[in-house]
C-alpha cells in the first residue's frame, strides 16, 4: 500500500523501510553478521501496533536461524546482493514461516517513528487521552539500528498499560498485494516443480523458488504492472440479505452426503454465509483454515474478539482465542464426527466448538457431547438448518444478532449437562 500510494509521503516511508531492510543485507554480507541478525530479530515483532491473532497483544519474534536464513538471501540470490529488494514482501517466497503477520510487523516497525507522530496528532484530534511511554525498539536511520525512548506520549491499553499505536486505514489490506498464495495458485511454474501437483508443497516450492529467481522475478513484475487494483480494501464486507436467503434456500435444497458434490458445495454455502451472519461480533473469518504442522483442515474458523459478553464468557472459560465451525452434509452425526471436531479443540483455540449440520443429533450422539463437557470440560454445540434459518431471520428482520442464536444453542446444552 506503501509503494502504490500517490501521495510522496507514503512512497517516502516505502523508501525507507526498503533502505532499512536492504541495509540489513548489506551489513550481513560486510561482516557485520551479529548486528543484523538482532536488528531483524528486533524488528520481527511490533507489539505496540497489535496486527495479528494474539489474545494478548504479545507476539514471539522470529529466532537466530530463521532470520540467518532470511539474511543469507542477499548471498544466495545474486540479484538481491547486487541491487537489494525493491518489495521486501518478496521473502515470503524464499524463506518457510513467513506470513502476512510477519510482513507486517517488520514494516511497522521500520516507520514506527512516522506511526508514533501520527498516533499522537489523532490522540489530540479525538482527545483519547495518553500517558508517558518506553518505546523499547524504535529504528534509528542514522544508526542503522533500534533505540530507546521515554516519555512518548501515546494511548496504552487500559489493562495492562501497554502503549498503543495507531496505523492509517489506508494502508490496511487483509492479505499483502504480494502474497505466497495467489503466487502458487495463479504463477508459479508447478510442472516444473513436480510432475504431480498433489505433491507439491510449501517446502518445495520455496527450495524452487530460490534456484529460480526468475519465476519470482515474474510475478513482481505482473503485480507491479497491476498496481492500480492494490488498493486498502474494507477487512471484511457483509453479503446483502438477499444473497444471504439465497444461501440459505441453496443450502436446504442440497441432498445430503457427497453426490453430485454436495458436500463441497453445503461447506462453500456456509462458508460464505456464516461470515456475514456472525460479523462484526466474529471477525476474520477463514475457510479450510490448516494447521502449522498441515495434518488438519478447519472448515471455518473465526478470531473471537470478546466484543460481546457470551464471547467474553467463551473465551474466560474454555480459552477460546479462536471459534472453530465444522460443517457435516450427513443425514446423521456419526461418533467418528463428533472425535473430528474435538481434535481441533486444542488450547490454542479453545475447548468450545460448533457443529454445522443438517439435522438435531440423535439422542446417542448428544449424550457423546454431554460426556465430552463431563469429563474433559469440552463443549460442542450443533447448529442445524432450522438453526441457520433463524440467524437469516434475525440477519433480515435487525430485531436480535445472529449470535443469540449460537449463545441460544450453547444454554440449552449447558442444562443437560450435570450440574
Amino acid at each position: 500500500m506503501l509503494w502504490a500510494s500517490p501521495s510522496q509521503q507514503d512512497q517516502a516511508l516505502h523508501t525507507s523501510l526498503i533502505n532499512a531492510f536492504n541495509q540489513l543485507g548489506y551489513s550481513y554480507r560486510s561482516g557485520n553478521e551479529d548486528a543484523a541478525l538482532d536488528t531483524l530479530i528486533r524488528a520481527s515483532e511490533c507489539d505496540e501496533v497489535g496486527l495479528g491473532s494474539s489474545a494478548k497483544r504479545k507476539g514471539k519474534r522470529i529466532g537466530a536461524e530463521k532470520a540467518r536464513e532470511i539474511l543469507e538471501l542477499f548471498k544466495r540470490i545474486p540479484q538481491y546482493g547486487h541491487a537489494g529488494f525493491r518489495h521486501f514482501e518478496e521473502i515470503q517466497f524464499f524463506v518457510d514461516g513467513i506470513s502476512k503477520d510477519r510482513i507486517s510487523d517488520i514494516a511497522c516497525n521500520f516507520i514506527k517513528s512516522f506511526l508514533i507522530d501520527f498516533t499522537i496528532d489523532e490522540c489530540q484530534r479525538l482527545r483519547i487521552p495518553t500517558a508517558a511511554c518506553k518505546i523499547a525498539n524504535l529504528y534509528d536511520y542514522r544508526q542503522y539500528g533500534f533505540v530507546s525512548a521515554e516519555g512518548v506520549e501515546l494511548p496504552v491499553h487500559p489493562e495492562t498499560g501497554e502503549p498503543l499505536i495507531l496505523v492509517p486505514k489506508r494502508w490496511l489490506r487483509f492479505t499483502p498485494w504480494i502474497n505466497y498464495d495467489d503466487y502458487f495458485k495463479h504463477h508459479c511454474p508447478l510442472d516444473e516443480i513436480f510432475h504431480e501437483p498433489e505433491d507439491i508443497g510449501r517446502v518445495q516450492v520455496l527450495a524452487f523458488n530460490r534456484d529460480n529467481y526468475g519465476a519470482v522475478e515474474k510475478y513482481i513484475a505482473e503485480k507491479e504492472r497491476t498496481f492500480a487494483d492494490c488498493s486498502n480494501d474494507p477487512l471484511f464486507s457483509q453479503i446483502p440479505i438477499v444473497s444471504a436467503k439465497r444461501k440459505l434456500k441453496l443450502i436446504q435444497n442440497l441432498k445430503t452426503g457427497k453426490t453430485d458434490n454436495a458436500d463441497r458445495d453445503y461447506e462453500d454455502a456456509m462458508c460464505q454465509l456464516l461470515p456475514s451472519l456472525m460479523y462484526p461480533q466474529l471477525d476474520f473469518a477463514a475457510a479450510q483454515s490448516r494447521t502449522e504442522s498441515g495434518s488438519q483442515i478447519r472448515d471455518l474458523i473465526f478470531y473471537n474478539n470478546q466484543s460481546h459478553e457470551f464471547l467474553k464468557h467463551l473465551m474466560d472459560d474454555y480459552g477460546s482465542r479462536q471459534l472453530v465451525f465444522e460443517m457435516k452434509n450427513v443425514a446423521e452425526v456419526s461418533r467418528d464426527h463428533i472425535n473430528q471436531l474435538n481434535r481441533y479443540m486444542t488450547d490454542s483455540l479453545g475447548k468450545f466448538g460448533v457443529l454445522v449440520t443438517r439435522h438435531p443429533l440423535k439422542k446417542p450422539r448428544m449424550q457423546s457431547t454431554i460426556d465430552l463437557w463431563a469429563g474433559q470440560r469440552r463443549t460442542i454445540v450443533t447448529l442445524t438448518d432450522a438453526d441457520i434459518a433463524q440467524m437469516v431471520e434475525l440477519f433480515e428482520s435487525g430485531q436480535r444478532l445472529p449470535l443469540d442464536v449460537v449463545k441460544k444453542k450453547y444454554v440449552e446444552f449447558t442444562r443437560l449437562c450435570p450440574s
